[in-house]
Formats: C-alpha cells, sequence, structure tokens
C-alpha cells in the first residue's frame, strides 16, 4: 500500500509519470511537425503530488496551476510550439514559461500523439456517434490495431439526432453546414472524424458526414457539394471533452500517487452568441 503524505498523495517521480504518459501514447506517434513530450524540466527534482490538466496553457490557466501548488502541468496544445529567441516578459507565452521555471513546473504536452493514440481524443470524440464499426483514417504503421489519424465510422443516425447527440457528448453548441443534397432527417451511414482542425486530413473522404473542430470557408463549400454535411465545435471544444475523461485514467496509471486535477480556467477563446441573446448572457453561460 503506498504511503500517504500530509497531502493526502505520496507522489511520483517526473520520470516515472513522463513514462506513463508515453505508454499510453507514445511520442513517436505525434506528427513531425510537431513538438511533444516533456517541454520543461525543473531544475530541482521533486514528487510531483499534484497534475493540473489543460487543453491550452494560457496566462488564467497559470495562474491556476500557481494557485493549486500544481507540480506538473500536461498541456494537450504545446505552449511552446515554434522556437523561442528570448524568455522575456514581453509576451504572455514567454511569460508562461518563465512562471513554469520560477516556480519548478514540469510542463508535458502530448498533442498529436493523444490523437493517434488508440482510446485519445478522437476516439473520445468519436462517442457522440452510436458506433458499428470504427477505424483510423490513416492507420499507424507498426502501431497496435486502432492507431492512427482520424477515425472513419459505420453508423445509422439521421443528422439531427447526431447533432444533438454531439452538443450533449462536447456540452456546447455545434455549427452545422448541410450538404447540397441533405436536410435534418437525412440518414447518416458514414462518419468521418477529425479533432482540431481537419481539412487536410479529411480532404476527400467519402463520407456522409465529418465532424472535426474547425474549417475554412472554401473547405465547408467543397465538402457540401460533394454531398458531405460538416459538423464543426469550435478547434478546442472538440478536444477539451477528453481531458475529464482521461483524468481518472491517469490516476489509475499513477496508482493513485497524484491527485488529478482538470483546469476550471480552460476555455474555447470563442464565444457563440445565439441570435436574441445578448454577449452578457453567452458569458454568464460559458462560465
Amino acid at each position: 500500500m503506498l504511503r500517504r503524505m500530509s497531502s493526502g498523495y505520496s507522489g511520483q517521480k517526473l520520470a516515472t509519470v513522463v513514462k506513463e504518459l508515453e505508454n499510453f501514447a507514445p511520442v513517436k506517434l505525434a506528427e513531425a511537425w510537431d513538438n511533444v513530450g516533456l517541454l520543461i524540466e525543473p531544475y530541482r527534482e521533486k514528487l510531483i503530488t499534484k497534475i493540473l490538466l489543460t487543453n491550452d496553457l494560457t496566462e488564467p490557466v497559470m495562474s491556476e496551476a500557481l494557485q493549486k501548488d500544481v507540480g506538473l502541468i500536461i498541456s494537450y496544445h504545446p505552449p511552446i510550439f515554434q522556437a523561442l529567441k528570448r524568455i522575456t516578459q514581453a509576451h504572455w507565452k514567454e511569460r508562461v514559461v518563465t512562471a513554469c521555471l520560477a516556480n519548478n513546473i514540469a510542463l508535458y504536452s502530448p498533442h498529436t500523439a493523444w490523437d493517434k493514440a488508440c482510446g485519445g481524443v478522437n476516439d473520445w470524440l468519436s462517442q457522440a456517434v452510436r458506433i458499428q464499426n470504427i477505424r483510423p483514417l490513416e492507420p499507424e504503421l507498426g502501431a497496435p490495431p486502432g492507431t492512427g489519424s482520424g477515425r472513419f465510422i459505420e453508423t445509422k443516425m439521421e443528422i439531427d439526432e447526431l447533432v444533438q447527440s454531439l452538443q450533449n457528448h462536447i456540452q456546447n453548441s455545434v455549427h452545422v453546414a448541410l450538404s447540397v443534397n441533405h436536410h435534418p432527417k437525412s440518414l447518416i451511414q458514414t462518419v468521418g472524424i477529425c479533432a482540431g482542425s481537419g481539412g487536410t486530413l479529411l480532404k476527400g473522404i467519402k463520407a456522409d458526414l465529418i465532424i472535426s473542430g474547425e474549417m475554412s470557408h472554401h473547405e465547408l463549400l467543397e465538402f457540401n457539394h460533394n454531398n458531405t454535411t460538416v459538423l464543426l465545435c469550435n478547434h478546442s471544444n472538440s478536444e477539451r471533452g477528453f481531458l475529464k475523461q482521461f483524468a481518472p485514467k491517469l490516476g489509475e496509471l499513477l496508482k493513485g500517487a497524484c491527485e488529478i486535477i482538470v483546469s476550471a480556467e480552460d476555455k474555447d477563446p470563442l464565444i457563440t452568441v445565439a441570435k436574441g441573446s445578448s454577449l452578457v448572457d453567452a458569458f454568464k453561460e460559458g462560465q
């Protein structure tokens, strides 16, 4: 049995936490352009007793991490993506880095490794669909079955039903771009999934409907005229809900030695204001 410290958690070494994270989703799964893995390693080694999960490491989330005295932040999107030429107080991303360094906080980012992992972000987003069969759009060579980019699903659902299911799943608004030959009661039998920005991966896919986070105007027109309806969630809303599902799993992987917290300050930067509503009303709903 693990000995509990006064905080209630015995803690794990950072190397142990990183090992478990990479057992779940090896960094080698990530796209070549991505920047994943351990991005900040503290100078002074300490046991990790509290971990904060967030979709984006913004300054409000950083303040939350400091207030809650976390030892490790797992940010799905890498806060350090393009090379930093200096670390000053002039830019919010640089301030986030300095806050981690000054407070001995480690930073890990999984991004596209979690997208491809079996049981990862795309599998979570796929749970909005009544699945009869599911496979990766692009299977990962040499990886376990079910691993790869995007998901292709066989199902039987009407568009209206699928929209309602997706809204309930992501707990947020869904933007609908109906195919020129579809209506709300059209039967959907094939669905393509890509969390985040899916225009490139989903281009040319033969599916009745696709679900993604965001897409350009001209990409939407192309899908519409190829008889594919598009459901968009806003970029981070197509990913964020996975964190709540992953939190208890990570706790199990770490044998209950760490407290796992999902950020309360992490939010999609876009607020949807419905017709007839005010920005004040929309803001309150998003709190």
